[in-house]
């Protein structure tokens, strides 16, 4: 057991937020890190083509790295195909989800932001999560394919603009009732990587926050007592197309402790 690892995978690098998170708490950990970049984005494919995709993909990757346990670093994958990846695999599936139960609890103003991507905010299971836990809140969703490609394009060297930042937000805070947003929930892993990017121009002061921690949290229960190796290995970077833009941003992942990319 003690070399098998945790696969983290999600569409293109925004699980790195997941990851970092779960590293903090498992330092000792096998990581590797899968990135579905000849599928990325998702946020703009049909929840029939992702359901079929993720779990396909993740029988592979379970069958190639024999993981102790699997994360969904992907709130478009887990949303949508989460229930189909638990019933064709027998491994441990930990899934990522809107973070909108502890939004609730610190907001004030009673108003929370869900930032994600089109496919992320309209699905029913984000309803649920908003009738369960924040009832009494209204809860404003706006969803960005262009964000994601901000951060994706960061990790690759491409500074992301500001302008183009402040009008994706623009699209969340200019709703009706946006004026009294306190909190957003970052609905989609790669935000993070823009955190400081949408504080410097969201149109007032706001706090964000996102599911990693709880996440690395449940992954820590879920493997506590199990043996890791006892010498450190580099975390190990996947994709499922490996051309100049993944090259790219592995060669800037390598300070981070990455490997060499490898292809699936």
């Amino acid at each position: 057991m003690k070399d098998r690892p945790i696969l983290l995978f999600d569409s293109g690098v925004g699980g790195l937020s997941v990851l970092g998170a779960v590293r903090d708490l498992l330092p000792s950990a096998s990581l590797v890190y899968v990135a579905d970049s000849a599928g990325f984005p998702y946020g703009t494919k049909g929840e029939v083509e992702i359901a079929a995709r993720v779990p396909a993909l993740l029988g592979r990757l379970a069958e190639r790295y024999d993981p102790r346990l699997i994360v969904i670093a992907c709130n478009t994958a887990s949303t949508i195909a989460l229930s189909h990846v638990r019933s064709a695999l027998d491994v441990p599936i930990v899934g990522t989800v809107p973070a909108i139960k502890p939004a609730a609890e610190m907001s004030v103003t009673r108003v929370i932001g869900v930032l994600g991507t089109d496919a992320t905010v309209r699905q029913p299971y984000v309803d649920d999560l908003a009738a369960r836990f924040a009832s009494d809140c209204l809860v404003l969703r706006h969803g960005s394919a262009v964000l994601v490609e901000l951060a994706e394009g960061a990790l690759a060297g491409v500074a992301p603009s500001l302008d183009r930042v402040a009008a994706e937000l623009s699209g969340l805070f200019d709703q009706s009732g946006g004026d009294r947003i306190d909190v957003v929930v970052n609905a989609c892993t790669h935000f993070p990587l823009l955190e400081e990017e949408m504080i410097a121009v969201a149109p007032h002061p706001v706090r964000f926050i996102d599911g990693a921690a709880g996440i690395a949290r449940r992954v820590a229960y879920l493997t506590q007592d199990q043996d890791w190796p006892v010498a450190h290995q580099p975390d190990r970077l996947v994709f499922t197309r490996l051309g100049d833009r993944e090259r790219r941003i592995a060669s800037l992942l390598a300070a981070r402790g990455f490997g060499e990319p490898e292809a699936l």
